[in-house]
């Protein structure tokens, strides 16, 4: 089977993930093995300092279809994805965590949704109950907080955008990558906002899910740039920056 036939592209955005990526790439190894689809991994390594790159590669016996794509510098996770995307043959794209911190089974659950849906996201907050390992209250409250301004800001119906667990089919959400402009950690509500934008349908899927300690996510900085992230989303759409194809609906 040629490479633009797969069935599965899951792309991982990675910054020094040398020392996570072999648990990680192993989960995602034996979940290929077993799914009965046709599977491509594409390990984003967005301009790393350490070994990410060398252990992706080591993966190759195990994930034939595996790809290192070098971003050559750091350009944030956002870009990675859609990066990723760019790169991608797979019929649905699935970007993940390199924690893993919803574990690869999950994906049965968005990709299911994808016969009727155009793109699924793994959410925390639908079902509680599926945490294994919670955040500290400062980061849960600071998550909550975030995501109560981008339902009032962007009008969005989620319960939570940052989960980095979501999958699309890759003809239909072209547009949304084409049109993405948040390079790093607010990038997820700009994509929910354009696929509403542009008239895609999304559902929000509960996911088993564990925080990881060694987050990439800073609590004060990170989480400032992401506000700031809402309100440039809104004010792209003002100015037009986003726009229709001519066959959309006005």
């Amino acid at each position: 089977m040629s490479s633009a036939d797969r069935e599965l592209s899951i792309i991982i955005p990675a910054y020094n993930e040398e020392l996570r990526l072999p648990t990680t790439l192993e989960q995602i190894a034996a979940y290929a093995n077993r799914c009965h689809r046709e599977v491509e991994v594409l390990v984003v390594d967005d301009g790393s300092t350490d070994r990410t790159a060398a252990v992706a590669e080591a993966f190759r016996g195990k994930l034939a279809a595996l790809r290192v794509v070098p971003n050559g510098v750091n350009r944030g996770k956002g870009f990675s994805v859609r990066h990723g995307v760019e790169q991608a043959h797979g019929r649905i794209v699935l970007f993940t965590d390199a924690d893993l911190s919803a574990p690869i089974e999950e994906a049965d659950k968005l990709i299911g949704a994808l016969e009727h849906f155009d793109l699924a996201i793994g959410s925390r907050a639908v079902n509680r109950c599926l945490i294994t390992v919670h955040q500290s209250p400062l980061r849960e409250f600071a998550g909550i907080l975030f995501n109560k301004i981008v339902r009032v800001i962007l009008r969005l119906p989620f319960v939570d955008t940052q989960c980095g667990f979501k999958a699309f089919l890759r003809e239909r959400c072209r547009i949304i990558f084409d049109q993405q402009t948040i390079e790093r950690f607010g990038f997820d509500p700009e994509l929910l906002y354009l696929a509403r934008h542009h008239g895609l349908r999304a559902v929000e899927i509960p996911v088993r899910w564990g925080h990881s300690p060694a987050t990439k996510v800073s609590m004060f900085r990170d989480s400032v740039q992401m506000f700031l992230d809402v309100f440039k989303i809104r004010w792209n759409a003002l100015v037009g920056r986003y726009p229709r194809k001519s066959s959309d609906p006005a």
